[in-house]
């Protein structure tokens, strides 16, 4: 089980392997709509495969079994607020770094800003894994895998979003390819870290998986939803959107 660990990885990777099979830069439409694939992905991933269980796991507080999700989601949400702040990082379509101040170059901060992305996502995995190698009744292997192919689907459009940029801004295309799949590999090993850690977590279990779930939705809401929606059209967005969210919900209630 450990190294389906790699999948979301793996999905990185194909992406940022696309440098070597396309030229020049991404159309910026279709950037956009592989931006919205992702936010689907995440924000049903968010749900099904993390709150939901969260809740079910405390139901026996009866009408306070949303309890810890609650304060998870909002540790989740406060914790990247945090990263956002003292991380020096670039967003697409922007040429206004965020964070302190920095000397890094645009492609360096690029990276950064996709690995705060990848951080929850690979906690995420971690934590699910964790908890179906302890047995818990709620979340199963199947599940576990469901929510790390779809991560590693919506990963493939970040590692072609990430790596063919920095190739049409000069770098090469090895250079490139390795700036994309590197921003990636925070996943297996914040995913592992959190396993090895399994029985010191498992009382917390609710809340690591809110907490999952409240930094993957800050970034969907901070990052992702405005890049997808910037400039004319969006609704073509919207629509792929509406395909990453129904394909990772299927994913997780037909496999789960």
């Amino acid at each position: 089980m450990i190294y389906a660990l790699l999948i979301p990885f793996l999905g990185t990777v194909l992406g940022s392997a696309c440098v070597f099979f396309m030229r020049g830069k991404l159309n910026e439409k279709v950037e956009r709509a592989l931006n919205g694939f992702a936010a689907g992905v995440m924000v049903a991933a968010s749900i099904w495969s993390l709150l939901q269980p969260a809740i079910e796991e405390e139901s026996d507080r009866g009408r306070f079994a949303f309890l810890p999700a609650f304060i998870g989601f909002w540790l989740g949400i406060l914790f990247l607020l945090l990263l956002d702040h003292i991380i020096p990082h670039l967003h697409q379509f922007t040429d206004e770094a965020e964070g302190p101040k920095s000397k890094l170059q645009r492609s360096t901060m690029m990276v950064l800003a996709v690995t705060m992305h990848n951080l929850p996502e690979g906690m995420a995995v971690g934590v699910v894994f964790a908890g179906a190698l302890s047995g818990n009744s709620h979340i199963s292997t199947a599940a576990a895998m469901s929510l790390a192919v779809g991560i590693a689907i919506q990963n493939f459009p970040e590692g072609a979003i990430i790596s063919m940029p920095l190739h049409a801004e000069g770098k090469s295309k090895g250079k490139a390819f390795m700036d994309g799949a590197l921003s990636g590999a925070v996943e297996p090993v914040g995913a592992l870290l959190t396993i090895l850690l399994a029985e010191a977590i498992l009382p917390a279990m609710p809340y690591l998986l809110s907490f999952a779930a409240g930094a993957m939705m800050y970034v969907v809401v901070e990052e992702l939803i405005p890049e997808m929606s910037s400039g004319k059209h969006s609704n073509v967005a919207t629509i792929v959107f509406t395909i990453g969210f129904t394909l990772m919900m299927a994913l997780d209630v037909a496999l789960g």
